[in-house]
């Protein structure tokens, strides 16, 4: 029976290697030649292993005497065919002084199983389906490195090669460092916009789904603001950069995500001290029970030693003790995560600030900029005396020396060219406004600050925003309410957030506290401080973590440059990237890309999904690994076993960490209850047990934890050999008892 069994994975792995060998021909499949080189090796060991177990030991008796040596010749070129790279990169590592890794592992294992064949003249198969099985783990962990690893290239493609620029009428291409501040580009349809900047002339649609995540492409028009990065899909363009290549957009993205890896979780710190120390454990475990038992078996017990026993367990633990299912797939989880994120508009600097943000449970934001969109409207005009136009026009016209925002939204109203020549006089009062001479009338635009200054009697606003009180000769002519325009999924983000488990949501702001209120009132925000500085900012925070739990990480989300400080300070600092501050940017953990903060409560479920899927990899790896090395130290499990203990678990590890690519089925907004699936519904009813029985499922996973351990007590003391052990009955109930533990477990994980 075991023979048909494994002959039919033996055909298989045949079958696979062919299918993935034609998949292979695409394009879009993305393999390696070494990938493919590879599959080709699995193939010919495959089938030729296959052809040795049809022949069978009597095909080679026709040589005589040398039919066993030709036989184990021919073995060996099989052995070789697909495990001599692992050989190699043993003795490399020999030679170099890290004797303890998972092909020094493979290799003592699979060479020593060889040699008890040879001494047995026995079976040769374990041996080499043992290097084939991990050969096949190991290509489907390479492809799946390197399908992550294409999800990052692809976000590389945005890297500029070129910039056009417009010499004696034809263009002429440049290197993008080469092209100074202030330079007039040519983006035609079809290139990527090289540099950021202002358009000067032309209208056109971006594609800048590389670098938010966003599908719908974006209207530009003359005097937009453009990033580097986005894919010019219509119309031409003139753009004026206004940073230098080194300092634009694209680079600190391609920057950010070239530098993420170099910053490790605490998880993946956790797995290489784990691996420097079981490595050389389970090789000396390994060792003594080749060892001992056959000694005291020999001088305690006066029995037979029983030495090729006890070294193919020794061998066999060898191959199973193999640590590559968390060696590969923990980093592959947070690699695939951040590949994930960046795909969806998120870019996270490292891993730790991955695992750092699923812990989040306070979200503070900044006011202007991050829940508004920054940009100043005259919204209303209030006890005019004279036209509405021209009241506004006069305003622009007296503000028009002033760069202040304020300034440029009254200009903007006005939506006509200025002419500098109707304005004289001009006197800017700090802290309270302006006075200048217009068309020979003395206009007054400022604050009740102002007014009084000219004794001139201001009527309230009872508006939230900048009021900006008018006085045209002396006389009162009415005030401009200005304000800022909250950002259209502000309170869908916020609502988003709560839905994801956020337990505190909180505003700072350097506003009026009646304009801080209103907004914190129309998002549902629970905390909010007003007319802080930026020091003041600080300390808040401050006082926020001092206050919150130890284990409750606290994020920030901020824009301006005075932001910068903030972010440093917080447990995680998210900054807005398309028009946040170079400051910002450069002192943010997470950065997102299209300045929606919606993306926030996507950035949480992202790091949670990740965190999620290591915690599943590394308890499923350990416990198998745990498990499958007492049963062969227990002699109730053989080279079979080892190789899923190994390989399977390797592949279902890695095969998990690759669901961290996917995030499009993360919903960042709230589902009405009207139109929630079962599925959704379900998966909402789970989160909730979670928090109300927190307290049990720790007890649940403790008892079975412990069941499992006495049972391989158990098992452990009735085969010492005082009792008979039937281990074909015992053997599914123990598999059957632990897997009922491991679903009820997973249930509420």
């Amino acid at each position: 029976m075991q023979e048909y069994i494994i002959n039919g994975l033996l055909i298989v792995v045949a079958l696979l290697a062919v299918i993935l060998q034609i998949i292979g021909m695409r394009p879009s499949a993305g393999m390696t030649k070494k990938q493919k080189v590879m599959l080709w090796r699995i193939l010919t060991a495959t089938v030729l292993l296959l052809i040795l177990q049809v022949l069978g030991a009597g095909a080679f008796e026709v040589f005589g005497s040398a039919g066993r040596w030709v036989r184990l010749a021919v073995f060996l070129v099989d052995y070789l065919v697909i495990g001599y790279d692992i050989l190699k990169k043993a003795g490399k590592g020999i030679r170099n002084g890290q004797v303890f890794d998972e092909h020094f592992l493979m290799a003592v294992a699979t060479l020593g199983a060889l040699a008890l064949a040879v001494y047995e003249n026995g079976d040769y198969l374990e041996a080499i389906a043992v290097m084939l099985f991990y050969q096949v783990g190991e290509w489907f962990q390479s492809y799946a490195v390197g399908k992550s690893r294409r999800n990052i290239s692809d976000l590389m493609d945005i890297r500029p090669d070129y910039a056009n620029i417009e010499r004696e009428g034809k263009l002429e291409q440049v290197d993008p460092d080469e092209v100074g501040i202030g330079t007039i580009i040519v983006v035609q349809p079809g290139e990527k916009v090289p540099i950021d900047g202002t358009v000067v002339q032309g209208e056109s649609t971006l594609n800048t789904a590389a670098l938010t995540g966003e599908s719908l492409p974006r209207e530009v028009k003359t005097g937009d603001e453009i990033i580097s990065g986005c894919i010019n899909m219509t119309g031409l363009l003139h753009i004026q950069t206004t940073k230098e290549f080194g300092e634009s957009t694209v680079s600190k993205i391609l920057d950010l995500v070239e530098n993420a890896s170099s910053r490790k979780s605490k998880s993946e710190d956790f797995i290489s001290r784990f691996a420097k120390i079981y490595t050389p454990a389970v090789c000396y475990a390994a060792l003594a029970l080749a060892v001992l038992p056959p000694l005291v078996r020999m001088f305690a017990m006066g029995l037979d030693a029983g030495w090729e026993t006890w070294i193919y367990r020794a061998l066999t633990f060898l191959v199973a003790s193999c640590p590559c299912a968390l060696v590969i797939s923990i980093p592959l989880s947070f690699f695939a995560g951040i590949g994930g994120a960046s795909k969806a508009g998120v870019l996270v600097k490292g891993s730790n600030y991955l695992e750092t943000l699923s812990q989040a449970k306070i979200v503070v934001f900044d006011k202007t900029g991050t829940l508004t969109q920054g940009v100043f409207e005259v919204n209303a005009i209030h006890h005019n005396e004279m036209d509405k136009r021209k009241l506004v026009e006069y305003a622009a016209l007296a503000e028009s020396a002033s760069s202040h925002p304020i300034s440029k939204s009254l200009q903007k109203a006005y939506g006509m060219e200025i002419d500098r020549s109707r304005v004289t006089d001009i006197q800017e009062l700090s802290g309270n406004g302006v006075i200048a001479t217009v068309d020979g009338h003395q206009v007054a635009a400022g604050n009740d600050k102002l007014m009084n200054r000219l004794g001139v009697q201001s009527i309230p606003c009872h508006s939230v925003g900048t009021i900006i009180h008018m006085a045209v000769d002396g006389k009162y002519a009415g005030h401009i309410v200005i304000s800022d325009i909250v950002k259209p999924h502000s309170k869908e983000a916020i609502q988003a957030l709560k839905s994801a488990g956020v337990r505190k949501t909180v505003m700072l702001t350097g506003d009026a506290k009646k304009v801080a209120d209103s907004v914190a009132s129309a998002l549902g925000l629970d905390e909010v401080y007003s007319e802080l500085l930026p020091a003041d900012k600080v300390e808040k925070v401050e006082q926020l973590i001092q206050n919150k739990p130890e284990k409750e990480k606290l994020a920030f989300v901020g824009d301006g440059i005075n932001d910068a400080p903030v972010l440093r300070r917080a447990d995680i600092g998210i900054a807005m990237g398309a028009m946040g501050s170079d400051a910002a940017i450069e002192a943010a953990d997470v950065v997102l890309m299209d300045d929606d903060p919606m993306q926030i409560s996507k950035a949480i479920k992202i790091s949670r999904k990740c965190l999620g899927i290591v915690y599943q990899n590394i308890v499923v790896a350990i416990g198998v690994k745990l498990a499958c090395l007492v049963l062969i130290a227990l002699g109730f499990a053989n080279m079979w076993l080892a190789v899923f203990a190994d390989v399977g678990v390797m592949i279902i590890a890695v095969l998990n960490a690759i669901r961290a690519l996917f995030v499009k089925n993360l919903q960042s907004s709230e589902i009405p209850a009207d139109r929630m699936g079962p599925r959704v519904r379900y998966n909402q009813a789970i989160q909730e047990i979670r928090g109300r029985q927190g307290a049990m499922y720790d007890i649940r996973l403790t008892v079975s934890a412990w069941c499992i351990i006495g049972l391989l007590g158990v098992l452990f003391i009735r085969s010492l050999g005082f009792r008979e052990f039937h281990q074909e009955k015992i053997i599914p109930w123990l598999v059957g008892i632990a897997m009922i533990f491991f679903l009820i477990a997973l249930m509420f994980n």
